[in-house]
């Protein structure tokens, strides 16, 4: 049976959702999260924060909150991943300057999507500017490769998670994000740049 301790925080999101859910659907994602608590999956203290911190976006974030049952390879670091296209370029090293285009989701809720931008991302691997679980995998692929990757929450946001800013929903903590990337190339290793700089 549900605790009746959240049957409060249930009816308050309910009551004062201003998503364009009808009341069944957030009451189903209410739902979900307290049979959570009770089956131990989730704590009280996270239930609560899932119902009044993030409202009925966060419960029903849960709600669709993607699994592990699709078909996906789990490498050592604790990331799974589904290719989604293979490339046959070369694989970046530590270090090295890579340009990705990504797209990236925590449950129903978009983070980020840069696959249609006029430039990709550019960062050097191994600086510390994308998340661990997305550092851990990129030297794993090829320029060309498009990988889904699914990113335990010790290897994202963490215990902290991210509070809601302008544009950004907010991020539970330790939630899985879903994150699509794709490798779109090596500046240092760009044939064109080798054949103007030279190769010493």
């Amino acid at each position: 049976p549900i605790g009746i301790s959240l049957v409060p925080y249930i009816l308050k999101i309910i009551l004062t959702s201003n998503m364009k859910l009808n009341v069944m659907a957030t009451f189903l994602a209410a739902l979900s999260v307290a049979q959570a608590w009770t089956s131990n999956s989730m704590s009280r203290s996270e239930a609560v924060q899932t119902l009044v911190g993030g409202g009925a976006a966060a419960a029903f974030g849960f709600l669709v909150q993607p699994t592990s049952s699709w078909a996906a390879t789990t490498l050592p670091s604790g990331v799974s991943y589904e290719v989604v296209k293979n490339g046959d370029g070369p694989k970046p090293e530590i270090g090295e300057l890579i340009a990705i285009r990504f797209k990236a989701f925590c449950g129903s809720n978009q983070i980020d999507d840069i696959f249609d931008t006029p430039e990709p991302y550019y960062t050097r691997l191994g600086s510390g500017a994308l998340l661990k679980g997305v550092e851990l995998t990129l030297p794993e692929m090829r320029v060309g490769d498009r990988w889904k990757l699914e990113i335990p929450g010790e290897l994202a946001f963490g215990k902290k998670g991210r509070p809601a800013s302008a544009g950004k929903p907010r991020i539970p903590a330790d939630a899985t994000i879903i994150f699509e990337v794709e490798i779109v190339g090596l500046p240092g290793k760009e044939p064109e740049l080798i054949e103007l700089i030279g190769d010493d």
